[in-house]
């Protein structure tokens, strides 16, 4: 009998003001091995948003995730939180969560607490967070269990919901559904649900199309679909192949 549906949390402690939006990039440029494989991207990422980047294989949509959540530098241009270049405190205050999840070799809550130590979370308030997303990830009776022994899904809901324990603003996901079976990807979808409810900015790379139209919310998502200005995208769009 399937497990019931997630849901997403009310409007409470989550729903928090943001202090590092919105995320302006100008003139991104990045090369590797002589080709240039991000030219030149303007974006503006606001809070509370949710933003679907999606594309052909060799487009640059991880790269250019990585590029915004810090984790490679750019060439050339420049990424402004509120106006001012990331510091220690900005990083804090995001997360990303990749397609392979990457887990610790410890127990699926010293996942978590790792994660809130490293957070500077203090230890009285810990064990909360860690049941709190134990609850929301249905991994309470797996708490114990080596994190690498988990089935697929459960790595994905456990590196999701470890993200989600410190509380980002904003939340960088690199298809994490790419792998998984449609009901892991319904939890997945769920738990990216309840962040964007409890206040966090939602940027997703994805290749699924149906994906993309549940995840996307703004008018602008709404006329990509039903009247693609370019020549690229209705292809993509129409399944076929983009050069």
């Amino acid at each position: 009998m399937p497990e019931p549906a997630l849901r997403p949390p009310p409007a409470g402690p989550l729903a928090r003001a943001t202090t590092i939006l919105p995320l302006e990039a100008r003139g991104l440029v990045f090369e590797a091995g002589g080709r240039r494989l991000i030219d030149g991207v303007d974006l503006v990422l606001e809070a509370g948003r949710r933003t679907v980047v999606i594309g052909p294989n060799g487009a640059g949509k991880s790269l250019l995730l990585r590029l915004l959540h810090g984790l490679i530098e750019p060439l050339a241009g420049e990424l402004l939180w509120r106006g001012r270049p990331a510091d220690r405190e900005i990083r804090r205050r995001q997360a990303m969560v990749f397609q392979k999840p990457v887990l610790l070799r410890r127990s699926v809550a010293a996942n978590i607490d790792y994660a809130l130590r490293v957070h500077a979370v203090p230890g009285l308030e810990r064990p909360g967070r860690i049941a709190e997303a134990l609850r929301l990830g249905r991994l309470q009776e797996l708490a114990s269990h080596p994190a690498r022994v988990l089935s697929g899904g459960e790595q994905q809901r456990l590196a999701l919901v470890r993200a989600l324990a410190v509380e980002p603003e904003i939340l960088f996901l690199d298809e994490p559904t790419a792998s998984l079976d449609p009901f892991s990807t319904l939890a997945v979808e769920e738990l990216v649900g309840a962040a964007h409810a409890g206040g966090a900015a939602i940027v997703l790379v994805t290749h699924d199309l149906g994906q993309a139209r549940r995840i996307a919310e703004r008018a602008s998502a709404a006329r990509f679909f039903s009247e693609p200005a370019s020549r690229p995208a209705r292809a993509y769009l129409a399944g076929e192949i983009v050069l």
